[in-house]
């Protein structure tokens, strides 16, 4: 949500329509679903078991003579579809739709962003670049230009020109300047470079022009890691949430069935609020396992995979503590 967000604060600027916005949603499902496909399971399985706990139907069941192990069958086969699905949304749509985002961002921007340069007003449509235009003759040609560049923080740019032509190219925005100066800082260095043309390019996108781990899929993770030495824990850690996460479905069969009975007659609220819970705590150790990873305190395949398992444990014991009554 909070990149939907700030994809539409920015998009909203250069006059998106609803159906670039509808496509948008649309291309973050799948990244979305990694994480709520396992939620939505353990939610759906406490308050569907917290209900049958509550209408004492458990009871009966379990007085005609079923075990808690067989009550719990329809989880499995629920446990199954949605670990399939999530791996399905993991493996293979989750870096198709971050691929389709990145190129659909970069279209609307190189197309609607040009309409938003307008006369005397500071335009900031272009990530760490500023833009301010005295004349615009024509929707592509532009008059006492300036224009401050710092995409290198260690390095920033102002450039001046009298006149220029704006020239959209593949996923990027190019401006052929005429007649003007660029001033260059870079510590204690000032550099005046006049020029007759030149060539402005950048990427009018919110996101780096180059792939995001989110946009690999899991065998470009594992190939990635051995080209990239220096980055090779960031791209194993990636790799393994692709698999750790639908996982947690079938975990779930598991702990699903147990909490709602442990929970007692709580109703829908308490059934929420301990679904909730555990994945509050799980997100929040999983995230202090892959920083234990990042600082070197902890191989990479037991900080990955250490929540997982401790949930894992978790869940096996209180099933069978259940099973036992």
């Amino acid at each position: 949500m909070e990149k939907l967000l700030r994809l539409s604060r920015i998009l909203s600027g250069v006059g998106t329509s609803a159906i670039d916005i509808a496509k948008i949603i649309f291309y973050l499902q799948p990244q979305i679903l990694i994480l709520t496909i396992p939620m939505a399971m353990l939610l759906s399985v406490l308050l569907t078991y917290g209900r049958m706990n509550t209408d004492n139907e458990m009871i009966i069941l379990r007085g005609s003579g079923m075990s808690f192990r067989t009550i719990s069958v329809p989880v499995v086969y629920l446990g199954i579809i949605c670990f399939v699905l999530s791996l399905s949304m993991s493996f293979y749509l989750g870096p198709k739709g971050g691929t389709f985002l990145r190129t659909k961002v970069s279209e609307i921007l190189t197309t609607r962003a040009p309409m938003t340069i307008e006369e005397g007003i500071f335009n900031t449509a272009f990530k760490d670049i500023v833009i301010l235009v005295k004349e615009k003759p024509s929707p592509d040609s532009l008059s006492g230009i300036f224009i401050v560049d710092e995409r290198k923080k260690e390095e920033h740019r102002i450039i001046v020109a009298k006149e220029g032509h704006i020239v959209p190219q593949h996923e990027s925005l190019a401006f052929s300047l005429s007649n003007g100066h660029i001033y260059i800082t870079k510590k204690d260095i000032f550099t005046d470079i006049a020029f007759g043309k030149y060539h402005f390019k950048l990427n009018p996108s919110v996101e780096s022009a180059e792939r995001k781990n989110s946009e690999l899929t899991p065998l470009e993770l594992l190939a990635a890691s051995r080209q990239f030495p220096d980055r090779k824990t960031q791209f194993l850690l990636e790799f393994h949430r692709r698999l750790s996460m639908p996982a947690i479905c079938l975990i779930i069969i598991l702990l699903g069935p147990s909490l709602s009975l442990m929970a007692g007659k709580s109703g829908r609220l308490g059934g929420l609020t301990i679904g909730l819970s555990v994945f509050a705590i799980y997100y929040t150790f999983l995230l202090y396992g892959e920083n234990l990873v990042r600082s070197g305190r902890l191989p990479h395949l037991v900080g990955a995979w250490m929540t997982f398992v401790i949930l894992g444990l978790f869940s096996l014991l209180i099933f069978e503590k259940v099973n036992k009554k």
